[in-house]
């Protein structure tokens, strides 16, 4: 190889370095992935709770924007500094056999959100710690045993009610096949997202709906009797995006 060729052959190879040394790493430039902590871990009978658990975290985990950890232990509440770690929390449980939480756990919980972090109520959770009156205020609606209720589950549409908020810009009205709870109880400021006529309660229902807690969000969906319920397509939109702007107060 004459001195030429050699001159041309290590210029290429010191471009291709360069190239190579500063081209951008996407993980590099990708935001950190948001933090998510599941409490779950009892519920009605007719109501597969693991199930249900599994199918939001692997919502959540599909879109690549979120670390979760599941816990089948309320108790994890008790700590402060555990929830500090998270940037929302998201409740899938309703205590039918489990005891309440324990004072401390309530506290931390309040001031988690009132802090400027997010939490997530999804369908029966609401009915959870019935005599905390400060946790029916964070759902926004709440289950009230013997008074709340719905229909037989079947497929019903369900209408996108504000179509430029974060959580349901670019949503169209969907069809799912679920149970559609009706007659919630509060008269507590909600932000209504998604809503869908009830034959049970002969009113139309607010199925998805935002509350503003202290300097953090709430966002408290109905949706979810069992697995294929979380599968919807929407549903899953909503339970992710939800999950995002509860957190972040925002959308990507």
């Amino acid at each position: 190889m004459n001195r030429r060729n050699t001159l041309r052959t290590a210029l290429t190879a010191l471009i291709g370095f360069s190239f190579i040394a500063i081209a951008p790493s996407p993980a590099a430039d990708a935001p950190p992935k948001l933090k998510v902590l599941i409490v779950t871990g009892d519920d009605v009978g007719a109501h597969p709770w693991h199930e249900v658990s599994q199918a939001i975290r692997e919502a959540l985990l599909e879109t690549n924007r979120f670390e979760v950890k599941v816990s089948e232990d309320p108790g994890i509440l008790e700590s402060a500094s555990s929830l500090k770690a998270y940037d929302a929390v998201f409740l899938h449980l309703y205590n039918a056999k489990l005891p309440t939480l324990s004072d401390t756990a309530k506290q931390h919980l309040l001031d988690y959100v009132k802090g400027g972090k997010g939490l997530c109520i999804s369908h029966l959770s609401s009915a959870s710690f019935k005599e905390w009156g400060e946790f029916q205020k964070l759902c926004g609606r709440y289950w009230v045993m013997g008074q709340s209720g719905h229909g037989p589950r079947g497929v019903f549409k369900a209408h996108i009610a504000d179509r430029n908020h974060p959580i349901t810009q670019g949503l169209e009205d969907f069809e799912t096949d679920d149970e559609l709870y009706a007659k919630l109880k509060g008269d507590g400021t909600i932000h209504v997202l998604v809503t869908a006529d009830s034959d049970w309660s002969k009113a139309t229902e607010p199925l998805a709906f935002t509350v503003e807690y202290g300097q953090g969000r709430v966002f408290h969906e109905t949706f979810g009797h069992d697995g294929n319920a979380i599968r919807t397509p929407n549903v899953t939109k909503l339970i992710q995006r939800g999950t995002e702007w509860a957190a972040t107060g925002k959308v990507r």
